[in-house]
């Protein structure tokens, strides 16, 4: 099987094999996506706050909102508000911190529930063509025996290579597809538990500081 090139693994496999090629397409696209945008906005989050409080401290609120319209981390839109604000009232502090935050997650973990799909999909439709090529190997049976002429292995082999070809094929787009669904999850949760113990931090210094 490993020495057959795509093509011909594809036309083995069947129709099946195309679906399970744009799963991991997608499956593929998404990761990459995924792993730059966490890139991309990853941040110390303590150097950030302490930039942000030395602003604040001295009185300097377009410095602190130049530093949160400058960072690429979605702490920078939670905070920029809240700052905006000015106000040392503990209860509306907190409230328009939620409300930034409830936009911000969402952004966060987009496209991750589609990589799940993906992953729990990928072994059904692997599955499926397993179904459909022993279908395939048994309706030959039948109509040999209909037929009263004797079934040969090579008569049974279409139906066989394309059951065993999806099956693979499906568990081997399906398990790094769940490995990296996991990995970006749990990057992802770190980045919403840095926001969350960010936005504490701030919330204790402007209602005290401001």
């Amino acid at each position: 099987m490993w020495n057959m090139s795509f093509f011909q693994l594809m036309s083995k496999g069947g129709p099946v094999m195309w679906a399970i090629f744009v799963c991991s397409v997608f499956a593929f696209a998404i990761i990459l996506e995924k792993i730059w945008h966490l890139h991309r906005i990853k941040i110390n989050t303590r150097k950030f706050l302490h930039r942000i409080f030395d602003c604040l401290q001295a009185n300097d609120i377009n410095g602190a909102i130049k530093v949160c319209d400058e960072t690429k981390n979605p702490l920078g839109r939670i905070l920029k508000p809240a700052i905006l604000k000015n106000t040392k009232n503990k209860n509306k502090l907190e409230e328009l911190l939620q409300e930034n935050s409830f936009y911000e997650v969402p952004r966060l973990e987009r496209r991750l529930t589609g990589l799940a799909t993906i992953a729990h999909i990928t072994p059904l439709l692997g599955l499926l063509g397993t179904v459909s090529g022993m279908v395939k190997s048994f309706q030959i049976v039948q109509l040999k025996a209909t037929a009263l002429n004797t079934v040969a292995p090579a008569d049974l082999a279409g139906g066989i290579w394309e059951a065993l070809l999806t099956t693979v094929a499906g568990l081997i787009v399906a398990i790094p597809t769940f490995v990296a669904y996991n990995y970006l999850v749990s990057r992802v949760n770190n980045v919403i538990f840095e926001m969350e113990r960010a936005s504490t931090e701030f919330l204790k210094f402007a209602s005290e500081e401001v």
